[in-house]
This record gives structure tokens, sequence and C-alpha cells, in this order.
């Protein structure tokens, strides 16, 4: 099929792109990577009046490291950072998710602000980004203003964006000294969307105890889903295959995911608690070389 008639805009700075938002509200889209919109547009489940494409938008694509921190444009694609030894050296959960995303056409293509602003509760980076603490920046006609990762999906497909806001910027704080990460997903075939992902963070103390953790799974709820029982389970302790146990039945306690023709929320629930045992224990190994 072929989209619906539309109006193409192709604005050169993030302030004329933000003026054409606030000026055509929501009868507008923004193209970023296009592999979600675009097909939306050719199936006529989106009918944009005018499509806002960012890909001519001076300065929205970057990697920069200020202060210790990461700072990553909203346009920059998700091959740049799967590819970047900058990523690779001081946030390693980002390459290893990237690489569960699609197939290389589509990272080619796609941008890391684009999958963030969809919010597809089965996408990799949302949980990612969100289990790393990450910040995000949206930039519209009052200026700029910067969310958590965790108060920014507000359920599916929807974000605290304003209808006139661009995603301009995502930041990554500074992951302390042995910090080990890990991501793991069950897919139906490999490209495929996850039907249980999790994103695992922790830190290894100078005592040998698990100082920060975090545990935030995809495909289990509307949003990116943050454990904090499992993520207390395993804090202050010395984690062993016991307490990663524990954190497997913990999840599966927890977690409420609904089933859908691809899974039944029972079988998300079990493979849930599997692949936190298992990323868990992965990240955990992994301090001891951070």
């Amino acid at each position: 099929m072929k989209p619906a008639p539309f109006e193409y805009l192709a604005p050169r700075t993030v302030p004329e792109a933000v003026s054409l938002l606030a000026r055509h509200g929501e009868e507008a889209k923004l193209l970023a990577g296009g592999q979600s919109l675009v097909p939306l547009m050719n199936m006529r489940l989106a009918r944009p009046r005018r499509v806002i494409d960012l890909n001519r938008t001076q300065g929205l694509a970057y990697i920069r490291e200020v202060n210790g921190a990461l700072r990553i444009g909203g346009m920059t694609r998700q091959a740049t950072l799967e590819r970047s030894p900058v990523i690779g050296g001081r946030c390693p959960l980002l390459p290893e998710a990237l690489a569960l995303v699609g197939h290389p056409a589509i990272r080619s293509r796609g941008t890391i602000g684009g999958s963030l602003a969809h919010a597809d509760p089965a996408a990799e980076l949302p949980a990612a980004i969100a289990a790393l603490d990450g910040q995000i920046t949206a930039t519209g006609p009052r200026g700029e203003r910067t969310l958590p990762a965790t108060s920014f999906f507000l359920g599916v497909l929807t974000t605290a964006l304003a209808p006139d806001e661009v995603l301009t910027e995502i930041a990554l704080p500074a992951l302390p000294p042995r910090t080990g990460t890990c991501f793991l997903e069950v897919a139906r075939r490999h490209g495929d969307f996850a039907l249980v992902g999790v994103a695992v963070v922790v830190s290894r103390r100078s005592d040998g105890a698990c100082g920060h953790a975090r545990l935030v799974f995809c495909g289990v709820g509307p949003t990116p889903v943050r454990v904090a029982r499992a993520e207390a389970l395993v804090s202050g302790r010395r984690p062993d295959a016991a307490v990663f146990a524990a954190v497997e039945g913990l999840v599966r306690e927890t977690l409420q995911p609904d089933g859908d023709l691809h899974a039944s929320a029972d079988y998300r629930r079990e493979v849930a608690g599997v692949v936190a045992r298992r990323a868990l224990t992965t990240a955990w190994s992994r301090t001891n070389h951070g």
C-alpha cells in the first residue's frame, strides 16, 4: 500500500523543526529513521497531513563525553551507537541491546531518539536507557526540559513528549567502577520484538557486596518495568546462586504481563524469571572486570 497524501517538510535547524510542530500541531508527525512511522503510513494506520523530516536538521546526531557522562543526540543512528568504541567502552549495555534490535538494515536507519519516542513496550532501547538511569531532553517552544527515563514512558506508544516537542538528547551518567551489565531477551526469531527482555546493571562494592542494582524489563507491561523488590534483594549482599534463584522467583511473582497471540501471560512470567537470573548472573560476573 501507499501512504495517504501528505506535505513534506525538511527543517534545517531544531528551532525550525519546533516552529513547524507548533504551527501544525497534531496534524504533523516527525520522521527520524522511519522504521516505525513509514510502515504505519503505508498501511494507512497513520495519516499525518504533514511529515517533518529531521534527517537534515543540524546538530542532532552526535556522541559526546562530558564530565564522565555520555550525551547522545536524538538522531544518532542505532548502528553508529552499536559500533562506537566510546559507547562500547563506557556503556557496553547499549551495544548488547542494540545487537538485538531488528536487523542491520533496520539499525542503519533507525535512531535512538526515534525508538524512545515511539515507546513500543517490547523495544529494547527504552528498557536499556531506563536501567542506565538515563535522562531525556525535549526541546519545544518553551525551551528545553529534561526528564528521567523512568517517567518519560507513560503507556503503550505514549511518552511525556508534548505534541510540539522534539526529543533532542539522551544523557547517560557515568557507571560506577566495577559495574557489570547484561541485556538478554527471548524472541521467536532473531530480529523480532522481544517476548520478554531484561536490562541489568549491577556494581560491586570494595567489600565484595552489591551496591547499585537495576533490573528493567521489556515486553511485560505497557512501559519498561523496573522490579525494585528484586533490586533490593540483591543490593547490599554478596550475590550467589541462591540469591539469583530467589530473584528469579520474585520476578515471577511480581510481574503481571498480558498474554497475546505471541505468548501467554504465564509463559512471559516464567521466561522473565529465567532471563532475570541469567542476566543478573552474567552482569555480576562482569563486575570483576570493571
